[in-house]
This record gives C-alpha cells, structure tokens and sequence, in this order.
C-alpha cells in the first residue's frame, strides 16, 4: 500500500469519523440480540412453506454482519463487465453451507471467518487496484460457505420442503440486495469522475468496523 493511498484513507477516516461511529454502534447494539432474532419466526425451526421462505428471507438481512457482507459484495462488482455474477459464487456456496450444517458438518470458528470475510470485502473496496474478477468470485465463495453455515442453525431439524423454501428465500433475498447495490453503485459511478469515488471508499470503511466489532464480539464472547 503506497504512502499516497494510506494518506487518503486516514483522510477519509478522520473526515468521516461519525460516520463509522454510528455504524460501529449500530454493530454493539445488534450483537446482544438472541440468535432468534435474526430469523423471522422467533426461534422456531420452521414447519411449512410460508414460515420457511420468511426465515430464508429475514436471516440475511436482519443480521447486520450478513448484510454487510452482501452489500459489500454487490459494491465491488460496480463497474465491472461481469459485476452481476459477483454474488452468484457467493449465494450458490452459501446454499451448500447450510446443507453442510443441517447434515451435521461441523465448520469451525464460523462467526469469527464471517467477521473476517466482512473486514476483507470492506477492506477490497478501499484498494483502487482490486483483485481479479475471478479471485473475488472464489473468495466470495469461501465466504458463503461460513455465512450459509451460520444461516443452518435456523433450519436444522426441518423437513426437506422447508429446507428448499429457506433456502430459496435467503438466496433470493441476498442476490436481490447485492444486485441493488451493484446497480445503484454502478449508477452513482457514471455520474463520478473518479473511478473509486470518496463514497464507495467510505462505504467500505464503515463495512469494515462492522466487521471489526463482530469480530471482537466473536473473540470476547
């Protein structure tokens, strides 16, 4: 990292310093919440269609370090020629990690790998010369592995039509949230003169101390 860069990102960080505040609180204050609260149904192993799909559909949106994640991963497809598939290595490894939690599987420090996969992408946005297309897709994969493992818990025990409804409410729910990211990012590029605008660097900086303050809860706890 060049003195340059590392200058700008200090400038960044202390210019925007509430902002990463706020989302390193909104962080502390998410952790305390019981694992059912990151699942639409109060904790209850789904039984049917309906409630299956909605706990698919909440789980990666209402756990902060999971949406995080998919933002992050939906930035970093912006301006890239083949930015939409980005997060489809990510969704289809996610899938096969709950798969690997329902069957038993154990995956070990899962929370602390997904906070470190949150830190990693939201360090990869403040980088003006980011990793080949192909290396994100891949590390974006290892990822879903970890945040598909931690989605699991909320489905273990459940009946083969439940799975597939959960199943297919977090994939859809969190291509559609990093499909949004990338369009509206992608959006906001054209209207920049830079090609890594102030915004999508301070995006990454307050992904990252999200990142940073699970991976301390993880530690911690």
């Amino acid at each position: 990292m060049s003195k340059v860069l590392m200058s700008q990102i200090l400038q960044l960080f202390w210019r925007y310093l509430g902002l990463i505040a706020s989302a390193m609180a909104i962080a502390f204050f998410a952790i305390p919440q019981p694992a059912y609260a990151h699942h639409a149904i109060g904790g209850r192993t789904p039984i049917n269609l309906i409630d299956s799909f909605l706990s698919g559909l909440a789980h990666p949106v209402i756990g902060l370090d999971h949406l995080a994640f998919v933002v992050a991963i939906g930035l970093l497809a912006v301006g890239q020629r083949r930015g939409a598939l980005l997060p489809v290595g990510f969704v289809a490894a996610a899938m096969l990690g709950t798969i690997i939690h329902v069957l038993q599987i154990d995956l070990p420090a899962a929370e602390i790998a997904i906070a470190f996969s949150v830190i990693i992408f939201g360090a990869m946005l403040l980088w003006r010369n980011r990793p080949h297309w192909w290396v994100i897709l891949g590390l974006g994969a290892i990822a879903g592995l970890f945040h598909g493992y931690a989605y699991g818990e909320s489905i273990v025990g459940a009946q083969m039509s439940p799975l597939f409804a959960y199943l297919l409410g977090f994939t859809l729910i969190q291509y559609g949230v990093a499909l949004v990211a990338f369009l509206a990012g992608n959006l906001a590029l054209h209207k920049s003169a830079h090609s890594s605008p102030a915004w999508l660097r301070l995006s990454g900086l307050a992904i990252c101390a999200i990142g940073v303050v699970f991976l301390t809860s993880s530690v911690l706890g």
